[in-house]
């Protein structure tokens, strides 16, 4: 039996999960290495224009919000919650990083396209915040052994 869709039922948890550890796989990379280093992550932050004396705390929060958030994902904990979380986190990040209309040249190209890669990594945040963390995922397991 198949979907609309074309594919078969048995092979959407399958997909989902794939599809979570690919998504929440980078930011629980990236989050890791911010954590690792959040002194040059403050830094980088407050050179974006973010007050100095608030650098420290806001790259603390980000770090965190991007590996717990990833990690959230990718075992499907809370993982609408942690869609929206992500979303949120993303727009944030976004405005902070990828300014591009304040660039010029290649530089302006270059930020167009993560601005763009992140637009459409939050498409896939609210995917996930709709269909929720599928067959396997902890939120499910969970709920089995209530």
């Amino acid at each position: 039996m198949s979907t609309t869709s074309g594919t078969s039922p048995g092979w959407h948890g399958d997909i989902l999960l794939l599809g979570r550890i690919l998504i929440g796989g980078i930011f629980v990379q990236s989050g890791f290495d911010k954590l690792m280093g959040l002194d040059a992550f403050a830094t980088g932050l407050a050179a974006r224009g973010l007050p100095a004396a608030l650098a420290p705390v806001l790259a603390s929060i980000g770090a965190s919000v991007e590996f717990f958030g990833g990690l959230a994902i990718v075992f499907g904990v809370m993982t609408r919650c942690a869609a929206l979380v992500m979303i949120v986190f993303l727009i944030v990040a976004t405005l902070i990083s990828h300014r591009f209309w304040v660039l010029q040249g290649a530089e302006r190209r270059t930020q167009t396209v993560q601005f763009a890669k992140n637009v459409a990594i939050i498409g896939g945040f609210f995917f996930l915040f709709v269909t929720g963390g599928g067959r396997y995922c902890l939120d499910r397991w969970w709920r089995s052994t209530e």
